[in-house]
């Protein structure tokens, strides 16, 4: 005879992929019966509208289609630039930083040097340059950390601003007639520095660096010596140094890959999409990659979809604003409601929960 129940709670020890992306499935749709219920109830409006709303503002036309692409583009280079380090379990929150110095790099090639040398070879030397920054920008915070143990959160995240300044500086030497914190459109006459189409598509060169970019750091983080040195320092740096891998070189060659791999996203926002430089060029991207990469589990095909998504609602946000004189917060509250189903989703792929009985 029974006494009572219990709930019990343990992890699985492995659950086929279609059953993960089942579960994943089951949260996305439970997600969107549960926003209809608060959009109704907020709006009174039919919730299918505000999502017809929402994908018309993503890709209802062309050209909204390749806009979403683009930032999508910027979106996940700067994901699979964290990647390395969040593996690492090196914090990296300055993304943001490393974007912009990237980008000021960029518009400086393009000032000075975008009447005095062919396009080919100022796209190399803008890219390249760009690299180069972000490479510094994130060894610096590296050395401090491999050397003397700093706190690398607070370290790369005030580096952000000390990156503002720079360009903030650099705007008004480059002497913005506007007075305002942005250079304007950069050679809109000549468009020297401007990313060229490939292929009669304007954005055509950002969706072949970043998926290049992404399918490498697959291939690096999975099937490297390094990558696997990555992963060791992660999990354990005294297990590293037991298995003789030089902690301090890993740091610093790691954090200079996704600093430079940030500063290559600068050059694809000034070279390839705004063609301008301001302290808000990265527009808090380096930030909503955190969330891009934690999603995927640093799986980098898997951060394709998660920053489509996340692009595809912050475009939406937009027009729905417009079409149905709602605040723009309106979509972040649905995109909120459908990232909290897909991480509670995560716990029910890892986890199994079963009824226990216990005897008297």
């Amino acid at each position: 005879m029974f006494k009572d129940s219990s709930l019990h709670i343990a992890a699985r020890d492995s659950i086929a992929w279609w059953k993960a992306w089942l579960v994943r499935l089951i949260a996305v749709l439970l997600s969107l019966i549960v926003c209809a219920i608060v959009i109704f109830g907020l709006t009174k409006m039919n919730p299918v509208e505000v999502y017809k709303g929402i994908f018309s503002g993503a890709v209802g036309t062309s050209r909204r289609a390749w806009v979403t692409i683009r930032d999508t583009m910027v979106l996940l280079l700067i994901a699979i630039g964290l990647t390395p380090a969040f593996k690492m379990k090196f914090w990296n929150i300055g993304a943001e930083g490393q974007i912009l110095v990237g980008g000021a790099t960029t518009a400086a090639l393009m000032i000075y040097a975008g009447d005095s040398l062919p396009t080919p070879v100022l796209m190399i030397l803008m890219f390249v340059a760009s690299m180069a920054a972000g490479v510094i920008w994130g060894v610096i915070p590296a050395i401090f950390k491999a050397y003397f143990n700093t706190n690398e959160t607070l370290f790369t995240l005030m580096l952000n601003y000390v990156a503002m300044q720079i360009v903030t500086f650099c705007i008004v030497y480059w002497e913005n007639p506007a007075g305002s914190n942005t250079v304007g459109i950069i050679n809109s006459a000549t468009r020297a520095g401007w990313l060229p189409e490939l292929g009669g598509l304007t954005y055509g060169w950002n969706v072949v660096i970043v998926l290049v970019f992404t399918i490498g750091m697959y291939i690096y983080m999975k099937y490297s010596k390094q990558g696997y040195e990555v992963a060791v320092v992660g999990e354990s740096q005294d297990t590293a140094r037991y298995a003789r891998i030089n902690v301090k070189r890993t740091i610093i060659r790691t954090m200079g890959i996704s600093g430079g791999i940030c500063g290559v996203a600068g050059f694809l926002l000034v070279s390839g999409a705004s063609h301008t430089i301001s302290t808000s060029t990265a527009g808090g991207r380096g930030f909503t990659a955190i969330i891009v990469a934690w999603l995927s589990k640093f799986n980098a095909f898997v951060m394709i979809l998660v920053s489509f998504f996340l692009v595809f609602m912050e475009k939406g946000a937009i027009q729905i604003a417009s079409q149905f004189n709602l605040n723009e917060n309106a979509s972040d509250v649905i995109t909120g409601i459908i990232l909290f189903f897909i991480l509670g989703s995560e716990f029910f792929i890892r986890y199994r929960i079963a009824f226990t009985k216990a005897h008297k």
